[in-house]
């Protein structure tokens, strides 16, 4: 599986605006820095809609008072908290949904 950091993203930007890395570094880490911003300030939801890109979610969660420790069986209780969601655009939900038809066939052979 390929990582990609932001110094990815980086060097991407810099190439379709034809632009050094140096000037589109702050761009992107101020895009950045706006989503995370607004997310954290959600109180205590709120959904940011990019278009063709997808749409990111904060949502509460309920709280458990019965639930379980895997390791120990223990019975804990877990407050109620904020969680994040990602859904993708139809755009992007269309080409994920094509299939690989190279692993496909590697998985058939073997």
């Amino acid at each position: 599986m390929i990582t990609y950091t932001k110094r990815d993203i980086v060097r991407r930007v810099a190439e379709k605006m034809d632009e050094p890395k140096v000037h589109t570094e702050p761009w992107v880490d101020s895009v950045l820095n706006a989503l995370r911003e607004t997310m954290m300030d959600a109180d205590p939801e709120c959904r940011i809609e990019l278009r063709n890109f997808g749409v990111f979610e904060v949502k509460k969660t309920k709280a458990k008072p019965r639930a379980r420790n895997p390791r120990t069986n223990e019975e804990i209780y877990v407050p109620p908290h904020r969680k994040t969601h990602f859904k993708p655009s139809k755009l992007l939900k269309q080409f994920l949904k094509q299939p690989l038809e190279e692993e496909e066939k590697e998985e058939s052979e073997g």
